[in-house]
């Protein structure tokens, strides 16, 4: 079998001084090894997280926080939200300056696959989904936010038994 290259370009879509400011930022050239764990059973066995960067958050929590970034660009809310899996799109709502939030509200598994995780649980395509997915704000220059949101994102997901994670980017 032939395997062919795609190329996929991150920021095709991106204001060319908001590219040209990102890339300030990525070096020319990586040494070192890439980080890479293979999952440790067929994924039929697996239970899977979904996980998105889109900032949904359910309606009885505490909104993201985007007024302070409007006033300092840089900054993006370093904490995260639990979402029960049978949550819905009227369940939530969505805060993110750089997205477009209504089509996450008329379907939540356009960005938070709960929905779909259980299908495939169903279909045997998974072992099973997790009771809890996971949200956070995907605008992040904190070194905090591993602290708050990676570390106990992490922490409840292995006490769920979680193996393995889907992220959604927004």
């Amino acid at each position: 079998m032939e395997q062919t290259t795609k190329t996929v370009d991150g920021f095709k879509f991106l204001p060319p001084k908001l590219t040209k400011w990102i890339k300030s930022f990525i070096p020319e050239t990586f040494e070192g090894d890439i980080p890479f764990a293979t999952l440790k059973m067929p994924l039929s066995q697996a239970k899977v997280a979904a996980v998105t960067t889109a900032g949904v958050s359910l309606k009885t929590d505490v909104p993201f926080d985007m007024a302070r970034e409007k006033t300092e660009p840089l900054y993006g809310d370093p904490t995260f939200r639990a979402i029960p899996k049978r949550t819905t799109g009227a369940d939530v709502n969505v805060n993110h300056l750089h997205i477009k939030t209504s089509y996450i509200n008329d379907d939540i598994n356009v960005m938070l696959p709960i929905g779909l995780l259980d299908e495939l649980a169903e279909e045997g395509i998974i072992g099973g989904s997790a009771p809890t997915a996971y949200s956070f704000y995907g605008y992040q220059w904190s070194n905090d936010f591993l602290d708050q949101a990676i570390a106990p994102m992490t922490e409840q997901m292995l006490a769920e038994g979680v193996d393995a994670v889907i992220l959604t980017p927004a």
